[in-house]
């Protein structure tokens, strides 16, 4: 399987949504069995597309800007996820003719796979919904059973499914107060006590070291080759970025290829 490392741009998140969902069309066509993209986002808020359905979505959209959070619609499901560099984003695309059929199964048994990865960096890793969580979902992985650390969201497509992972390494309390105006703008229950990032429960793991225990993990079940980017996945995410941006006033940023981390 794939491993695709990095940004596609500098600072244009709704960019790297388009790039995800370009990867999951190129599975469902079965141009590629399989791949895991892992990166550092800018700052940015992923919206669920029936957040954007909410009568208060313009008012969570321009409080993400006025606090330097460009907001996206990402292609999972799922409500609002907030993101620093501090984050770690894996999405894992797949080509399945049974894509629809496995969807909790994938939910029990990656949540499962995140969960043991952080129980083996020394944290008391549970999966579960942390009451009044961001982004809730009985499959979300958690320390102790208190503070969400990692959130799970799938997208289905004919013949391809993506499980997108998102990993709270650390900034919970930059993004606690984000979430919580976000949240009460949507009309949401939301507990900003419920954050968490990896680096509260270990400070001695740092990013890099998570990123690589991951991918290991990955590596291990799948077996990982590094790839670089398919340049036509780069030219679909251009030609449908604008699907994964809000149209809610304000510029967002632009996309600048090839200067990721």
């Amino acid at each position: 399987m794939e491993l695709i490392r990095g940004r596609v741009a500098r600072a244009d998140p709704a960019l790297e949504m388009a790039a995800s969902h370009a990867l999951l069309r190129r599975s469902s066509r079965g141009a590629s069995d399989g791949a895991l993209r892992v990166f550092r986002p800018t700052p940015m808020v992923a919206f669920g597309r029936s957040d954007a359905n909410r009568p208060g979505f313009p008012s969570a959209v321009r409080a993400c800007r006025d606090a330097g959070f460009d907001p996206v619609i990402r292609s999972a499901g799922g409500r609002a996820v907030a993101c620093t560099s501090a984050t770690l984003v894996l999405d894992h695309v797949q080509h399945d003719p049974q894509a629809q059929a496995g969807m909790t199964a994938r939910f029990e048994d990656y949540g499962a796979l995140l969960a043991g990865v952080l129980l083996d960096l020394g944290i008391d890793s549970r999966v579960g919904e942390v009451p009044g969580e961001f982004c809730p979902g009985a499959h979300s992985v958690s320390a102790r059973g208190e503070v969400k650390l990692i959130g799970t969201a799938q997208r289905i497509v004919r013949d391809a499914w993506l499980f997108s992972s998102v990993v709270i390494v650390d900034d919970a309390p930059l993004l606690a107060p984000l979430l919580t105006t976000v949240y009460d703008a949507l009309e949401i229950r939301f507990d900003p006590a419920s954050v968490g990032a990896v680096a509260t429960e270990a400070p001695d793991v740092s990013i890099d070291l998570l990123e690589a225990a991951l991918t290991a993990a990955y590596d291990d079940r799948f077996g990982l080759e590094e790839a670089d980017w398919d340049p036509t996945v780069i030219d679909e995410a251009r030609a449908n970025v604008a699907d994964h941006r809000t149209g809610v006033g304000g510029a967002d940023r632009r996309d600048h290829v090839g200067t990721g981390d």
